[in-house]
């Protein structure tokens, strides 16, 4: 038996603010303790015994791993992992969500080769495709620099190193746990049918374990 728990950072925005797409070249700190510390009480609570810890190279992902480890009293030290780091949003870069999708919507419009003078309302009705096949199918938006077919071998390459009766944790970002999926033998549709999409909240567990050679998830997206 192996089994990879993979964790999203905590909260970068207080409840006041309004939150934006921040990707790896952005370096926010967690604004919060709590949530890394709940995770570091689920594992406690649930008997999971950690061999290895790792993190992507931002405060975010660093910090929530540490509150993880002086939550559960461990005495790992975290270990970097650049793979990891959170994906480029590009043009989206610390954009709200309503100002991605009024640029992704533009881009529809210039795609399909439909009038462009009509108010931003208008433009907004033709729907959230965009970010709810992100959300459910792990694709793209246009504009976003992202190699999926390198972030899925990444995925693929740190699992085949958990050795067998290893319990390895990996502390991350949203736009880099939508593409873990890919380590099971599943589409992402039925994925998402499951699971209820594929997007992830801040501070939450997601566990997958492979047992003679097959990957299963066990839970996804549970918030401690």
């Amino acid at each position: 038996m192996k089994t990879l728990i993979i964790v999203r950072h905590g909260n970068t925005f207080l409840p006041e603010q309004t939150p934006t797409r921040v990707g790896g070249r952005t370096d926010l700190p967690l604004v919060e303790e709590k949530k890394g510390r709940a995770i570091g009480k689920y594992l406690v609570d649930n008997h999971i015994v950690l061999n290895k810890i790792y993190a992507a190279p931002l405060k975010r992902t660093m910090q929530t791993a540490q509150l993880v480890i002086d939550e559960a009293n461990l005495k790992q030290d975290i270990i970097i992992d650049d793979n990891f780091r959170e994906i480029d949003y590009g043009p989206d870069e610390n954009k709200t969500e309503n100002e991605v999708k009024l640029r992704l919507r533009k881009v529809y419009l210039k795609q399909h080769d439909m009038p462009t003078n009509i108010s931003d309302e208008e433009i907004m009705k033709y729907g959230k495709q965009a970010i709810s096949s992100l959300d459910s199918e792990a694709v793209v938006p246009d504009g976003w620099i992202v190699v999926v077919k390198e972030i899925i071998k990444s995925w693929k390459e740190f699992s085949d190193k958990i050795d067998d009766n290893e319990t390895v944790l990996i502390c991350t970002s949203n736009g880099i746990i939508r593409f873990a999926p890919p380590l099971l033998d599943e589409g992402y549709e039925s994925f998402s049918q499951r699971n209820g999409g594929i997007k992830v909240s801040t501070g939450s567990v997601s566990i997958f374990q492979n047992e003679n050679g097959k990957w299963a998830c066990k839970e996804w997206n549970i918030k401690p």
